[in-house]
């Protein structure tokens, strides 16, 4: 399948109690069938969160929904699957 390839970066600036944290970015690079940035635009576009959290779902969801794809058969979803099939029809028939 061919894919779009993304380099996701996440910094941690703060902890829980507000303190500057100094710690290493992570970084790595993975592939998705979709355009995240559209997806993303989709979101914001749905108002359903302010643009951060949408940012932030449309992220995490590709991220997760790609990995579950390319793993379909991996006992750790077997029993999620059928409820994310079915969140997803949900998601995208609420426009």
């Amino acid at each position: 399948m061919k894919q779009n390839r993304y380099r996701i970066q996440i910094e941690q600036i703060e902890d829980t109690k507000g303190q500057p944290v100094s710690r290493d970015p992570m970084s790595f690079d993975v592939g998705n069938h979709d355009d995240v940035f559209h997806v993303v635009e989709l979101m914001r576009a749905r108002d359903d969160f302010d643009q951060n959290t949408s940012t932030a779902f449309a992220i995490g969801l590709k991220l997760f929904s790609e990995v579950m794809l390319e793993n379909k058969e991996h006992p750790l979803f077997e029993d999620f699957r059928p409820h994310f099939v079915q969140f997803m029809k949900k998601l995208k028939s609420k426009k």
